[in-house]
């Protein structure tokens, strides 16, 4: 454990010193601070006024943003690594295998997490100080879920890390996994399952092994009780699980996934070739 917590500060102080974690904090503050100044704290959708409004639009383009960001960093950390010859170095070192993987996951999860956070806690903040109504409900739940969603692309970003030989490939891996996911959020490949008349019990279970669409549905669920945005499915979802235990499927099935992920990551870092 000592080991483990070493490795996870080492990782976050590199991490607080590179370019890429200044552009990932000023992308999630600056859309807080553009949300603030384009006045969408004035405007309503669905009966949602003030930080409510402010923090759903938050949350959609968060689940946009930061899954790809998390991905893209994250899949250099081993792959990076081995190409840099760190592991020549590691071996030498007495800190086990397990301590170095876990604690760069670790470590990694408090630098991709506290900055959406932060930015989310400085809008709920700057609410306090002009006298809003704090929506503290969705606060907890949006901080539940991105808290989620960011372990369980943390989880895939280091199995592909592990897989993959290079940096280049990793990256491009990473890309490809992204666009996947994103073309069954946007329904495109449900599309065709629902041409070649796929019963749609199967279909909707496809769509929720999706963790972009467990998010996108569980965050819509808050604000719009019935899914009425996503019409007749919304019936086999609600009729399955009901609206509490949708959302907790909608938190812990991301761990889950995340955590298997990378426990899977793990294996095979620790019986392939280090070098």
């Amino acid at each position: 454990m000592k080991h483990t917590l070493m490795t996870a500060k080492a990782d976050i102080s590199e991490s607080l010193r590179s370019k890429w974690f200044l552009i990932y904090s000023i992308v999630f503050g600056g859309i807080i601070a553009l949300l603030f100044a384009f006045g969408l704290t004035e405007s309503r959708i669905m009966g949602f006024v003030g930080l409510s409004r402010l923090l759903i639009t938050y949350i959609q383009l968060s689940m946009a943003i930061l899954p790809i960001f998390i991905l893209i960093t994250t899949v250099r950390s081993v792959a990076g690594d081995r190409d840099a010859g760190i592991f020549e170095y590691l071996l030498s070192l007495p800190i086990s295998l397990s301590s170095w993987f876990w604690g760069k996951m670790f470590g990694r999860f408090t630098v991709v997490f506290l900055p959406v956070f932060l930015a989310m806690a400085g809008a709920i903040a700057w609410g306090v100080i002009q006298d809003m109504e704090i929506p503290w409900s969705i606060f907890l739940f949006y901080t539940a879920m991105l808290f989620s969603l960011s372990w369980c692309f943390l989880g895939i970003g280091m199995l592909i890390s592990t897989i993959a030989r290079s940096p280049d490939v990793a990256q491009g891996s990473a890309f490809m996994i992204w666009l996947f996911l994103l073309l069954f959020l946007d329904l495109i490949l449900l599309g065709i399952m629902i041409q070649q008349q796929i019963p749609s019990d199967t279909i909707v279970a496809i769509a929720l092994s999706n963790p972009l669409q467990v998010f996108r549905t569980a965050s819509m669920l808050l604000f719009d009780p019935q899914l009425v945005l996503l019409g007749p499915s919304a019936y086999l979802i609600l009729d399955h699980f009901g609206e509490f235990w949708y959302l907790v499927w909608a938190m812990a099935y991301p761990l889950v996934l995340g955590t298997v992920a990378a426990s899977v990551g793990y294996m095979l870092f620790r019986r392939g070739d280090q070098l």
